[in-house]
């Protein structure tokens, strides 16, 4: 039991402190709900980007490899090439996003699994995903050791605290979006800078990791 309450008391600690800073891009990606971006892409874009680190984290609990800091910063080239799409094509983004929406919407209003189904599939649940990895690309070294050692049980509650409380971290961020002040100023310049700082964010994440270091002149 008491091994139980100490994986509970690292699962808290240990998601606090490597996702409490992605409260800011799901304040921006909640701004940007409308009827082709759905809160369900952003909140089925967090478990699966989240789970993809999951997953990658796992080689610590068998004794596998681990992840050089240098490589992982790799990830933040999604968030480079999605803000650069939002840049350059806009229009064409929107225009395929309704088109998708579109043929969808009718079957599924009706059938929930359907629905879910839909929303695993669509374009804008690839790019919440995308970016939840590339922004917690870097939790995969701090969940590595942490998943080392621990026996079969207590890896299954720090798992589940990491799920519930990403769940609770989706729900504060939009019921900040909701706030008439902040929502205000989402709404009016959210469109306008989610591309500079997801481009932002994406360089952010190479150069915190050392990720230009691999680079050929910086090396020298």
């Amino acid at each position: 039991m008491n091994n139980l309450l100490a994986a509970f008391t690292q699962g808290i600690v240990a998601f606090l402190a490597t996702n409490i800073d992605d409260i800011i891009i799901l304040l921006l990606f909640f701004s940007q709900v409308d009827v082709n971006f759905r809160r369900r892409h952003i909140l089925i874009g967090q478990y699966l980007g989240f789970t993809a680190i999951i997953i990658a984290s796992l080689p610590g609990f068998f004794g596998g490899l681990v992840v050089p800091r240098e490589w992982i910063g790799l990830l933040g080239l999604l968030p480079i090439a999605i803000g650069i799409n939002h840049l350059v094509d806009w229009q064409a983004e929107t225009t395929e996003v309704q088109t998708v929406s579109s043929e969808f919407q009718q079957s599924s209003y009706k059938n929930p699994i359907l629905s879910f189904i839909v929303s695993i599939l669509h374009p804008q649940t690839y790019k919440v995903t995308a970016v939840t990895i590339a922004n917690g690309g870097d939790n995969i070294s701090i969940y590595i050791p942490l998943f080392a050692g621990q026996s079969l049980a207590s890896l299954g509650v720090i798992i589940m605290v990491f799920f519930v409380m990403l769940g609770m971290l989706c729900a504060v961020a939009y019921l900040l979006s909701r706030q008439a002040t902040i929502a205000y100023a989402l709404s009016r310049y959210g469109k306008h800078v989610v591309p500079f700082v997801l481009i932002a964010l994406g360089f952010f994440i190479m150069y915190e990791r050392g990720t230009f270091t691999l680079l050929p002149w910086v090396k020298g």
